[in-house]
């Protein structure tokens, strides 16, 4: 029997995912806005035959001004703009965004991720998010953003229309034929007409269906709606996860949830961020850990945590003092409880607290050799916590190179990671099936 083998994202961010990133000596702090900096970034992912390259989205920015003039939040792509660039300069590797189901209308979310497929030939993939903040509420007509359980409700339509636009052809729709001057066949037309409660779409989509039938479908969030959604729609979950056995119990619990909706265990897979900081040594590992806690500004530490806290102002509390009772988040309720625990579970103070998920914003982070990351991700993968991973590079360029080259080998060695690409498409990577077209199932 085939020894199983786990899944590799690379999750890029301009400078790092660490929250000083930016200011370290060799992370380059100017590449929000360099195309040659994410083109080098992708080879190198590629070159490690990484799964896919992934990007977050925020549809504001992200923070205050007066806080924003401490990162990097004012300088970043439209991830959808700069994949369309990537998929010309890479072959293999997929092409994952973010994109908000809160401030998008399904069909133009449905024509810009169809027409990515088609550019990279088949490599595209799509995070759905519902948004999180009022700030991005105040840039499209809102005074507030949508309350958590809505925003749920409305994503569940928007998928449903979003695939069923990706249907709006069959896959041998399209006969070009000079001869009878028929382009495609009208009787493998098929017009939506979803009239829903919060959408009213007629269809169809102005480009043929997509090489992978639909763009890999992914849900990062891991509330109760979240998991309702995933365990329904997702092919892929991104999750944060501190522990093996909170990585464990997750992984239980979505997995179970797939047979209610007809559905098997391998047809989706888990993701949990890890952020690893690799050293030669040990002692290595953690001065380049220490050197990035130093950079942390409090101003932004603090607002870090407001953010997870749907914009709870922490200022006015003893920095070395616990972590305050805290309101029920309108926004990132599966974060905001796992910062909360983290905070009761190791008895830490508001600052000990973010600077703790400074580094990875409450995903996983592990310090050590490339063998220590290794063995890592060999236990949560063999027991049972992950499918896969998202890893997430402190700073860069140097952390994902760091982890191609001294992390996957050893993965490779190991038998629990792809030596080449067998396949041409993010679902043939992931081992996913090519979802048949509703209409002639």
């Amino acid at each position: 029997m085939k020894q199983a083998q786990m899944s590799l994202g690379a999750f890029l961010m301009s400078s790092g995912h660490h929250l000083a990133a930016w200011r370290h000596p060799r992370a380059w702090s100017g590449g929000g806005l360099d195309f040659q900096h994410f083109k080098k970034l992708t080879v190198s992912a590629e070159r490690g035959k990484f799964d896919a390259i992934f990007f977050a989205d925020n549809l504001a920015l992200m923070g205050s001004p007066e806080l924003g003039q401490y990162t990097t939040a004012g300088d970043v792509f439209d991830p959808l703009v700069l994949l369309s660039g990537l998929a010309a300069v890479t072959e293999r590797i997929g092409l994952v965004s973010t994109v908000s189901t809160s401030y998008n209308e399904p069909y133009l979310l449905a024509r810009k991720f169809a027409s990515l497929d088609h550019l990279s030939g088949g490599r595209s993939g799509w995070n759905l998010v519902t948004s999180a903040t009022d700030l991005e509420a105040l840039n499209f007509g809102r005074e507030q953003h949508f309350e958590h359980g809505d925003r749920y409700a409305r994503a569940e339509e928007f998928i449903d229309v979003v695939t069923g636009l990706w249907d709006s052809y069959e896959d041998e729709a399209f006969v070009r034929d000079k001869a009878s001057g028929v382009f495609f066949q009208p009787d493998k037309l098929h017009v939506l007409n979803h009239k829903g409660e919060h959408y009213r779409v007629r269809g169809p989509l102005n480009i043929p269906r997509t090489p992978q039938g639909y763009p890999v479908l992914i849900q990062a969030g891991s509330s109760e709606p979240g998991k309702a959604l995933a365990a329904r729609t997702a092919e892929v979950v991104f999750t944060a996860q501190q522990t093996l056995g909170n990585a464990q119990a997750f992984y239980a619990d979505v997995k179970g949830r797939l047979a209610g909706y007809g559905r098997r265990p391998d047809q989706l897979k888990i993701m949990p961020g890890i952020s690893p900081v690799i050293g030669r040594t040990q002692a290595e590992a953690e001065d380049k850990y220490q050197q990035l806690q130093d950079l942390v500004e409090p101003r932004v530490g603090l607002g870090l945590l407001a953010g997870m806290a749907g914009g709870f102002d922490l200022s006015g509390y003893d920095l070395d003092g616990p972590l305050p009772e805290l309101p029920l988040s309108n926004s990132m309720q599966s974060r905001q409880a796992l910062f909360i625990d983290l905070a009761r579970r190791e008895n830490l103070s508001i600052r000990q607290l973010y600077l703790k998920i400074a580094g990875a914003r409450g995903h996983h982070t592990v310090i050590g050799t490339p063998k220590t990351i290794a063995d890592t991700l060999e236990q949560w993968f063999v027991e049972q916590a992950a499918d896969g991973f998202n890893i997430m590079p402190p700073f860069l360029p140097e952390g994902l190179d760091d982890f191609v080259e001294g992390v996957v080998p050893l993965l490779q060695q190991r038998g629990l990671f792809r030596q080449e690409y067998s396949g041409t498409t993010l679902r043939e990577h992931l081992g996913l099936e090519r979802p048949g077209n509703r209409y002639t199932r």
